[in-house]
Formats: structure tokens, sequence, C-alpha cells
């Protein structure tokens, strides 16, 4: 009995979760009249309307692409800065190293608002705003400590004696680091990338400051959507579903290595 009554109550909050997701696929489908006048679980008239308009206009596919740049483009930043330094803070103790660990976990508790005013005064002076780039080097300012956080604990989990019989055995440290221990910690690189590559993928504030038209990402580029004429909802539908895709694929491709993060406990 209590078996059951737990698989309807989970079964009752996965349904709760679904119905946002669901309500936006179908609203995607529906004109915009049909939205606002004609109340329905599906769409009695269904277009794809809006997801043509999408693939058609430079504007909107051109948004995904600059956001699939600027997130993957902060990944190869953030990577291999993030695991030399996890490393450090894993296999040496020195001066301060407890103190500089969580003042660099200090800068994500800190608002974006208060790193981006200087980052959009920089990069004017350095002409570099509305670019792709701009936004992958600020993004790494709060990505950075998340992944060096996570591979930290990771690496942590690897005893120390292996590092110990590799060095023995003539290896350089480089070469060590390259060809076992990366390897090693393979689950804590896939999780660290898809936390990396989440957190870019929905961030705001960032992309919508740092740039106007050349480089706008899709989340920034969906208040155009809102104009005088009214609010196109089903265009923002559309835009909301394409923008799930990518994220659902990350989680597909890496579903093992984060049930393997969560298991260590650092995620």
């Amino acid at each position: 009995m209590r078996i059951w009554a737990s698989r309807i109550g989970l079964g009752v909050f996965l349904a709760a979760l679904m119905v946002p997701l669901y309500w936006m696929i179908i609203m995607s489908f529906k004109t915009n009249r049909a939205i606002q006048t004609v109340f329905s679980f599906w769409p009695a008239d269904p277009t794809v309307a809006h997801y043509m308009t999408i693939f058609t206009n430079e504007f909107w596919w051109g948004s995904f692409l600059h956001s699939l740049e600027y997130v993957l483009l902060n990944i190869a930043i953030v990577m291999p800065l993030a695991l030399p330094a996890a490393y450090g803070f894993s296999r040496y103790r020195f001066l301060g190293d407890k103190h500089l660990f969580f003042w660099l976990l200090t800068n994500l508790m800190a608002p974006p608002a208060v790193f981006v005013l200087p980052f959009f005064n920089l990069y004017h002076t350095l002409s570099m705003f509305d670019t792709v780039i701009a936004v992958a080097i600020c993004q790494t300012l709060f990505n950075l400590p998340l992944a060096i956080w996570i591979l930290e604990g990771f690496m942590s989990g690897v005893p120390t004696a292996i590092d110990e019989t590799a060095f023995l055995d003539g290896y350089s440290l480089p070469r060590f680091f390259i060809q076992i221990f990366v390897p090693l910690i393979r689950s804590g690189i896939g999780v660290t990338a898809f936390f990396l590559f989440m957190f870019s993928w929905i961030s705001l504030l960032i992309p919508q400051t740092l740039t106007t038209t050349n480089a706008k990402p899709f989340a920034s580029a969906m208040t155009s959507a809102i104009s005088v004429q009214g609010v196109n909802w089903g265009l923002l539908a559309a835009i909301g579903t394409l923008s799930l895709i990518p994220g659902a694929a990350v989680i597909w491709f890496v579903r093992k290595h984060i049930a393997t993060g969560f298991a260590l406990g650092r995620v």
C-alpha cells in the first residue's frame, strides 16, 4: 500500500512538472488568435507557421547559433583553466588554500549585475562589445569557480597512491595528468561540462547587457516577440520549445556521468 502511494505521489509530481512543458508545446502549434480566445488541450487547427518564422528569419535562427557559439566557447575556455586549478586544490596544501577556494565560490554568490557593468565599460573601450567572445569571457567569471569546485570533488576521490606510483614509474606531471589522471575523472569532466552548458545556455542578464544585434542570443532575442502590436505568444512558445532541445540532448549524453556525480556527493 505504501509503495503504491509513493508511486501515485511520484506520478502526480511528474505530471505537475510536465504541465507547463506540454502547454508550451501545444501553444507553439496554435495561432495567436486560438491561444487568446480558445481554451483547449490540443490545437484544433495545428500550424507550424511559428517554426517557419524561426527557420526562415536569420534574426531568429542566428540567435540560436550565437547562443551555441558562446556556450561552447565558454566551455573551451573554462575547462583548460579549471582542470589544473582543481588538481592543485585537490593535491597540494599551501598557505591560504582554503580561503582562496572559498573566495572562488563567493563569485557565485554575487549577482551578475555587479560584474556586468565593468565588463560593459571595458568592452566598449576595447571594441569588443556585441561579440560572442566577449560574452564567453564574462561568463567565465561565474563558470570557472563552479567548474573548479565540481572537479575538485571528483579529483579528491582519486587515491593519491596513483599519483605516487606514476611518478615512481618515471611519469612527468603533465604526462601523468593527461594520460592517466584525466581519463580517471572523465565522469567529472562530463558533469562539469553539463553544468557549464546549462548555466551559460539559460543566462540572460550577461548576454543581454553585452550584446545588441550581432551576437544576440535567443534568450535576449525572445523579447523581440513583444511589440506595440502585442505579444506573439505562438512564436514565444516555439522559441521556448526549440531552446529545450540542446539541453535535453546534453542531458541524454551525460546522464550516466551525472548519476556518478550525484553518487559522489559533489553535485
